[in-house]
Order: structure tokens, then C-alpha cells, then sequence
């Protein structure tokens, strides 16, 4: 493989009935930083029906090029299709770095096309940046420079490995939503959209799309909020979580939780923080009842404040939190509340 021909910082932008998801605008932010060491440009890959109308957008947010792959086998996301798009793009672009979004799409359609490719990829990566490989020299190896070095948890959440791919190319990662920072829009602005069809031949890899049904769900997106009231296993049952979600009323937040609070079916999956769950940035985090296992921390620690409740005044979550409370949640919290209604009836 001859390394050299490949060039540039590649990003899929995933769209969803021609609304882009949020993951896109995280990846070209990130994609900016690494394209700037390298001294390179920003490709962002649509793939879609219809999709021609979101370039603009990507440019808005950091894409110096957007490659539109435009057919009617494209409309909706299968496997098979996307795959043959993304794939036939990489082996006529040729870019040095391939980044997908670790979405339910982005985890199916990653693997599927380094494979087709012949390269590797790095899964659910929360940290990425260009370095020397090995990172530190080794007598009698060569050490490589200006690789894409893709961090990710590792064993459970409880080591953090750092991987590279010196060898093929392109290097290939998909990155957790939510993670990395999207650029502030840049109103107006315009990339060079090269259109790039491949075609499509229907094959018994391609599936039928009989109906689509679209659930209805009440529950908050918790990576949007500003302020999250998270609970875990010490709030001690699904009754006492009235309490957190009262605090969060008072202060306009969302209640949000641990992966014991899911285990044991206190609160549904998508109000998950951690390594299993999302990844959340608010500007104040509650965490009550919280331990601060790694794998929780790694989806929380980049709040702008944290505030931590709990008992047990060794608890990891006090290393991470900017002010700590030890004592009774149950007295704590219901008294915080009060504190917080009184003060706003006064204003």
C-alpha cells in the first residue's frame, strides 16, 4: 500500500430523513484540529437521497469539500448500500483519515467498510490526536510520525488504551456522540461539492425495507441539557428518585443516572451516563449516589461543574468533583431543594 497516496480528513456525515445528525458537526470539529497538524483539508462524506441541500450546512461547520453520493437506493440506511458508497469513495479519494460517528448507523457501517478496505478501525474512541508511533521510541523500531493516535476504554472501562495504524491506510475510527467539541457555525460559508456516484446494482445482500415504524419517546435528550440531576445506585429505589427529580424541576434540569439505575430498572437506558451510556457535557452535574466508577466518570467529566452527594466520604467521585457533600442524600437533597424554591420566591 502506498501510504503517501493518501491524503486528507474524512468525516461521514450521518443524516436521517435529510436531517444531519449532531454527531457530523462534533467529528468535522475534531477533524479541523487534526487536518491543521497535518496540514491538510476536511472532506465530509454525504451519503443519501436527496441529501445535496445539507452541504451548505457541513460547510457552515468546518467541511472545506463535501463528497455527495446521491442515489434512490441510498434513501434510507441498509448495510449493503452504504457500505459499497463509503467503500468506493475511500478507494477513489484515498483519504489518510477515515472518521465515523459511533451511532447505531455509524457502528454497523465502520466495520463493514475497513473491512472492504482492508484496513483497521478503532471503535468508540473518545480521544483522538496526531503523534509518533510508537509513542515512545523504541531501540531498533522505527517510531512513525504524524499518525492518528485513537484512544478509546479498553477491558470494561477500567484501562485506557491508545491504538494507531502505521501500516494501512486509511486510519480508521468511529467516536462516541458527544465527545468531541463542534466548531461555533461560520454563517455563509461554502465548501467544493464534488459529486461521486459509483452505482448501485441490487444484490441478495441488499434488504427490502417493508415499513418503517417511528417510536414516539417523552424522555429528555440528556446530552442536551445544562444541568443534570444524576442519580445511582445510592438513591436506593425507583421512588426515592422523586427527590432528584423534584431538585431538577427547581433548577430546569433533566434527571439523568448511573448503569446500576438501568440494571436495575429504575430509569430506561437513554437517561444512561457513562461508558455504556452517553456522554454528557452540562454546565452543573449533580452526581448523588454516585460512587465514580471509571466507566461512569469517562461519559461525566468533562461538566463545567460537578457537584457530588454521597455518604461515603471516600467514594471516587469526590477526586473529580469541584464541591462535595457527605451525609444523607435523603436529607441533603430534599433541603437543597427547599433552599433553592426559597430563594427564587424571594427574587
Amino acid at each position: 500500500m502506498g501510504l503517501e497516496e493518501y491524503k486528507g480528513v474524512y468525516v461521514f456525515a450521518q443524516q436521517v430523513d435529510n436531517v444531519l445528525d449532531g454527531v457530523a458537526f462534533e467529528l468535522l470539529g475534531k477533524g479541523k484540529d487534526l487536518a491543521k497538524d497535518l496540514n491538510t483539508d476536511v472532506t465530509a462524506v454525504l451519503i443519501g437521497s436527496g441529501v445535496k441541500g445539507l452541504a451548505d450546512q457541513l460547510a457552515e461547520y468546518g467541511a472545506d469539500k463535501v463528497i455527495v453520493v446521491d442515489d434512490p437506493e441510498l434513501k434510507d440506511y441498509r448495510t449493503e448500500p452504504y457500505a459499497h458508497a463509503l467503500a468506493s469513495v475511500i478507494n477513489e479519494y484515498k483519504p489518510e483519515i477515515m472518521l465515523v460517528g459511533a451511532t447505531a448507523i455509524g457502528r454497523d457501517l465502520g466495520p463493514t467498510v475497513s473491512a472492504r478496505v482492508a484496513t483497521g478501525l478503532t471503535a468508540d474512541c473518545t480521544k483522538l490526536e496526531i503523534g509518533d508511533f510508537p509513542i515512545t521510541a523504541v531501540a531498533g523500531q522505527e517510531q512513525k510520525h504524524n499518525q492518528l493516535l485513537m484512544t478509546r476504554p479498553a477491558f470494561g472501562g477500567n484501562t485506557i488504551a491508545t491504538i494507531a495504524c502505521p501500516d494501512n491506510r486509511p486510519q480508521m475510527a468511529t467516536v462516541r456522540p458527544g465527545v468531541m467539541q463542534k466548531i461555533a457555525p461560520v454563517k455563509g460559508a461554502k465548501a467544493e461539492i464534488i459529486e461521486f456516484n459509483p452505482g448501485f446494482t441490487p444484490n441478495n445482500r441488499y434488504v427490502e425495507i417493508l415499513n418503517v415504524v417511528k417510536a414516539v419517546k417523552n424522555t429528555a435528550n440528556i446530552m442536551d441539557a445544562k444541568i443534570l440531576v444524576s442519580g445511582g445506585r445510592g438513591v436506593g429505589s425507583k421512588e426515592n428518585f422523586k427527590l432528584l427529580e423534584d431538585l431538577a424541576e427547581v433548577l430546569g434540569g433533566t434527571v439523568s443516572c448511573s448503569r446500576a439505575v438501568v440494571e436495575n430498572g429504575w430509569l430506561p437506558v437513554d437517561l444512561q451516563v457513562g461508558q455504556t451510556g452517553k456522554t454528557v457535557r452540562p454546565q452543573i452535574y449533580f452526581a448523588i449516589g454516585i460512587s465514580g466508577a471509571i466507566q461512569h466518570v469517562a461519559g461525566m467529566e468533562d461538566s463545567d461543574l460537578i457537584v457530588a452527594i454521597n455518604k461515603d466520604e471516600g467514594a471516587p467521585i469526590f477526586d473529580v468533583a469541584d464541591y462535595g457533600l457527605v451525609g444523607d442524600l435523603n436529607k441533603i437533597v430534599p433541603a437543597l431543594t427547599k433552599a433553592l424554591k426559597e430563594e427564587m420566591a424571594e427574587k
